[in-house]
């Protein structure tokens, strides 16, 4: 399975792109798209839109993971992110990709072991899940976690019976949203 993790932004959004072969997750690219802080919003959003576009094609990938919205102190700030999240959303829409979304915190427990990790720390157990010669840049370590993330999660859902008798499904499912910590 290949699958590409999107960290949407409106002068930087990170991509990253890992495949799962058996039980290995393996490295395949990875980048930050840069736009002009200069530029208006709107033609940053085209440039989202064609160099996706064009990532996307070279990388093919089945799925895609992409952060969700989380609130914000600058409301301003968040909504320039919500166009980024639209623009990539549209991108993947179009090029028949499934989307998964998962919250920063989700990726954060999931990769490095506590929702409140520090970007470093992120970048650094990415560094060491997919054995890279050095941490990627913040934006793509990021959208690589979100990719890990659906190879660890999302991947072990869709596995999970449909119709469940109740108890197993339900048991897994409480699993995942603890973030891998059982109850006593």
């Amino acid at each position: 399975m290949l699958v590409l993790g999107v960290d949407p932004g409106t002068l930087h959004l990170g991509w990253g792109v890992v495949s799962r072969e058996g039980n290995r997750l393996q490295h395949v690219a990875h980048g930050v798209i840069h736009l002009p802080a200069a530029d208006a919003l709107s033609r940053r959003l085209f440039g989202i839109a064609d160099a996706l576009a064009e990532v996307i094609r070279a990388q093919a990938p089945e799925v895609a993971a992409v952060e969700t919205l989380f609130f914000h102190k600058d409301a301003q700030a968040a909504a320039k992110l919500g166009h980024a999240r639209g623009v990539v959303l549209l991108c993947l829409e179009r090029a028949g990709v499934q989307i998964a979304e998962y919250a920063p915190a989700r990726v954060k427990r999931t990769v490095v072991g506590s929702g409140r990790a520090e970007k470093l720390q992120v970048a650094q157990m990415v560094r060491a899940v997919l054995a890279l010669p050095k941490a990627p840049p913040s934006d793509a370590a990021d959208a690589l976690a979100l990719a890990i993330t659906h190879l660890r999660l999302g991947t072990l859902v869709a596995t999970l019976p449909q119709r469940p008798t109740g108890t197993e499904r339900d048991r897994v499912l409480r699993l995942i949203r603890s973030g891998g910590r059982r109850r006593r």
